[in-house]
């Protein structure tokens, strides 16, 4: 009792510290560092409480999966003896839009395997008439918008990593990996196959997965498996093993257990050789340059060292056949952030990916090879023994006017620890390879970033954290060449509440990462809640939400605040509606044009106050023709600000769909400065002819940046992940359509096992 009384003490004095004011002896980093032990010793105590079963539901929901030594002939008919005499997964339970009871549209599913394949076969039953919906042919769908089966697989039952695989009810294939529990990845391809089989009453899917495709531990005898079905004229998501309506259907916290017959072999060396050629013709008519003429070849290794080791090797990469960026009205005072798009980064990127938070990423792929070729490079990605991960990565750039050559390397070491938490140990480093001596040179020949981090989730996956510190190194650095973070948040049917935190040094460098920027303390924090009305029969959820966000400069004054209340409404065709009222405040720490047009600029140092009103809605995406909507009205700064934006889609299934996406925005600002009128809009084609021929088109209108880009791309995959690229990509002034520079690539890929 004595002790419970001294920690009861402890915990008093620490949040009475937090509640003083600001003094010089408790600074806003000391603060920081106190909620940030606060949260890990607090994910510390949850996990040394909490049981180590593994997972929710893998004593409940188990099937055996036996051999075959029958050709199995991969058609969509179930007629081989195997299917007869395997074991049955059936009676799946609702995930939405209720998750009680079982579902209406039933799904059965069967599974062998042999020492090359695993086998699937799903029958998905039709309890409404009518043609299902499906919005396209092309690999890796989107999920909401087709009818599909999925099965989502844990081979290393730690409840966070995994595989998707999945079928369309046209035929299309999607294949993906699972991080962090439920997070889906669909760039990662596989070679595997797949057929479906449509009847009037039902669809038959069946699939054969190689083992080769997959990563395990050989000697293992049991697998996290769980079957989702969605179907969208029931507007059903189910599973197998039961999910909570809270999570997405592939959390494998929630998945089932498949029971090997025997232990699991090793597949042992197993290589992959990928080479590609391009031709390529660029004219830049702004820099009245004549059309350049150039051919191109290189080659990706893939290397799977054991069933859980895989080397990825590249020479002399390409990545022409990769869609333009998505372009943003850029309205922001920091750097905009613009997601990886090329698939040598995004393939089992998971380790790297995840450091750090959206403050400050310490590794960010995109500023490798952007603005400089790529000459080679590797990653190493696995794990050693059951606890143990490791990730690698080494890429040399070459060098392009001012940007010289240079070598970024990273290493991650994670430890699994309790159910599914982890510790991680990194280390990145950039290094300029290229011998010089320029005294003009103003930059740093080495940034090294490294850091601990402790990610913490519960084995119901409702309780979710993290807490890191990094530390840069480059010439110079001080002691405030710092990050420090923590978050935890707790996700339940109805209440969702967290709070998120982060101080970035004012020093803090990651040359080969994104720091949105330094300088400052933040706190988040955010709760909502959601009613469920038993006695709707068209709204599924209603509930408010609220978040606080503010941010202090070094010497802990106030430079950002924003406040937002918010409620939202849900309803059973997937239509969702949402209102919210903000309040902001920021004081600016440089000069800043509010509109980007290079005009007038607001001084350092002043203050700006003003509330907005914002109100969005997403219609039925099952519908052929849907849309989004968001609009905004207030106060901007030292002025006022209207915002329409949106997405409009209609679907022409199976063979795509047509659509417009539009953003404007009207500022209005006193004299001297610029008001504007903003906008950015452009129209998509995407047509998929077959499962093998696509073309996709769309055109991007910015009178902010003065661009008119339009970005086409013809792709024919005519053997499994091999492929044949056409892309035309060019740029125009908007006002007079005048032409600044085009492009025509052609680039052949071919896979050999």
């Amino acid at each position: 009792m004595q002790r419970l009384n001294h920690r009861g003490g402890k915990m008093a004095e620490f949040f009475f510290l937090l509640s003083k004011p600001q003094t010089k002896k408790m600074p806003g980093f000391k603060r920081f560092l106190l909620f940030s032990l606060f949260f890990l010793s607090g994910g510390v105590l949850l996990y040394s409480q909490e049981t180590q079963e593994k997972g929710v539901n893998r004593n409940k929901y188990r099937i055996n999966i036996l051999p075959t030594k029958e050709a199995m002939k991969i058609d969509g008919v179930l007629d081989e003896k195997s299917w007869q005499v395997s074991e049955i997964a059936e009676n799946f339970t609702r995930v939405t839009p209720v998750d009680t009871g079982f579902a209406i549209a039933k799904t059965t599913v069967v599974i062998t395997y042999n020492k090359s394949f695993i086998y699937i076969g799903a029958v998905c039953y039709d309890p409404l008439p009518g043609k299902r919906p499906v919005e396209s042919l092309r690999r890796d769908f989107e999920f909401g918008k087709n009818d599909n089966f999925r099965i989502h697989i844990d081979t290393y039952n730690n409840l966070t990593n995994g595989f998707a695989f999945g079928v369309s009810a046209a035929g299309a294939q999607c294949d993906g990996v699972i991080n962090n529990g439920n997070q889906s990845s669909f760039t990662w391809d596989s070679k595997w196959k797949s057929s479906v089989k449509s009847y009037s009453d039902r669809w038959v899917a069946e699939m054969a997965i190689p083992f080769r495709s997959l990563r395990y531990n050989s000697g293992e005898k049991e697998w996290g498996v769980n079957f989702g079905r969605l179907d969208l004229k029931t507007n059903e998501k189910s599973t197998w093993a039961p999910v909570p309506r809270q999570f997405p259907h592939n959390s494998l916290p929630h998945a089932g257990t498949m029971i090997w017959d025997k232990p699991l072999d090793n597949a042992g060396l197993r290589l992959s050789i990928i080479p590609y050629a391009t031709a390529t013709v660029i004219k830049n008519r702004e820099a009245g340059e004549s059309a350049k003429w150039k051919m191109n070849a290189g080659f990706d290794t893939k290397m799977i060292l054991s069933t859980s080791m895989n080397l990825d090797l590249t020479v002399n990469p390409d990545y022409s056949q990769v869609e333009e960026d998505r372009q943003q009205t850029n309205l922001d005072r920091f750097e905009l952030f613009y997601p990886e798009r090329r698939q040598f980064f995004l393939e089992n990127s998971d380790l790297f990916a995840n450091l750090g938070n959206s403050q400050a990423h310490p590794f960010f792929s995109r500023r490798i090879g952007l603005s400089v070729p790529v000459h080679f490079g590797g990653r190493l990605t696995g794990r050693i023994g059951n606890k143990w991960r490791i990730g690698m990565m080494d890429m040399q750039t070459g060098s392009k006017g001012e940007n010289r050559s240079s070598n970024y390397a990273v290493a991650v070491l994670q430890r699994e620890i309790f159910s599914r938490s982890s510790i991680v140990g990194f280390l990145v480093n950039k290094n300029i390879t290229e011998s010089f001596n320029d005294s003009t040179f103003t930059g740093y020949r080495y940034n090294r970033v490294a850091g601990l981090e402790y990610n913490f989730a519960s084995a119901d996956n409702k309780w979710q954290g993290k807490t890191f510190y990094h530390q840069s190194f480059y010439p110079g650095a001080s002691k405030d060449a710092a990050a420090v973070s923590g978050n935890i948040t707790y996700s339940s049917q109805y209440l969702k509440a967290g709070i998120d935190q982060s101080w970035i040094g004012s020093d803090y460098v990651a040359e080969a990462g994104y720091i949105r920027r330094t300088g400052f303390y933040e706190i988040t924090p955010f709760v909502s809640y959601l009613f469920y009305p038993s006695g709707s029969k068209k709204i599924i959820s209603h509930g408010p939400g609220a978040s606080f966000n503010a941010m202090f400069d070094p010497e802990f004054n106030l430079t950002d605040r924003e406040t937002q209340l918010s409620y939202t409404v849900g309803w059973k065709n997937k239509s969702l509606l949402s209102i919210s009222m903000d309040e902001q405040f920021v004081k600016l720490s440089r000069a800043f044009d509010p509109t980007n047009t290079l005009g007038e600029k607001l001084d350092a140092g002043m203050q700006f106050h003003w509330k907005s009103v914002h109100a969005g809605f997403t219609s039925d995406a099952r519908k052929s023709f849907n849309y989004v909507m968001n609009a905004s009205i207030g106060g901007y700064y030292n002025g006022n600000r209207w915002n329409v934006s949106g997405l409009i889609n209609y679907r022409v299934q199976p063979h795509g769909s047509i659509g417009m996406t539009m953003s404007y925005n009207n500022i209005s600002l006193p004299q001297p400065y610029n008001s504007a009128k903003l906008i950015l809009m452009g129209p998509t084609l995407d047509i998929t002819f077959t499962d093998k021929l696509f073309l996709t088109t769309f055109v991007q209108y910015n009178n902010q940046i003065d661009n008119l880009n339009m970005n086409m791309r013809f792709q024919w995959r005519f053997a499994p992940v091999s492929d044949l690229f056409i892309v035309y990509t060019g740029n125009s002034y908007t006002e007079n359509f005048m032409n600044k520079n085009r492009g025509l690539v052609v680039k052949l890929s071919y896979w050999f096992n």
